[in-house]
């Protein structure tokens, strides 16, 4: 549909509906709106991140595959 029908159609409703097809098309472009990055803003690595490698001193998670047993057996009773 063009914009020139569109804006001969709004036109002819009422105050009220004008008033809905505003609130609309705010709800729309807040829902669609992608979020701005600040320019200052830097991606940064995953290595990077301070989550990565928080366990890696827990001696108890050094074999992976035995831990989760473990807790298999301890919580299931297997």
């Amino acid at each position: 549909m063009e914009m020139e029908t569109i804006w001969r159609r709004f036109d002819t409703l009422p105050a009220e509906a004008k008033r809905e097809v505003v609130d609309f098309v705010d709800f729309l472009h807040t829902r669609y709106q992608r979020p701005l990055l600040r320019p200052d803003t830097k991606k940064t690595s995953l290595r990077d991140e301070p989550f990565i490698g928080m366990w890696k001193d827990r001696e108890d998670l050094r074999d992976s595959v035995a831990w989760v047993r473990e807790i298999r057996q301890r919580e299931w009773g297997g």
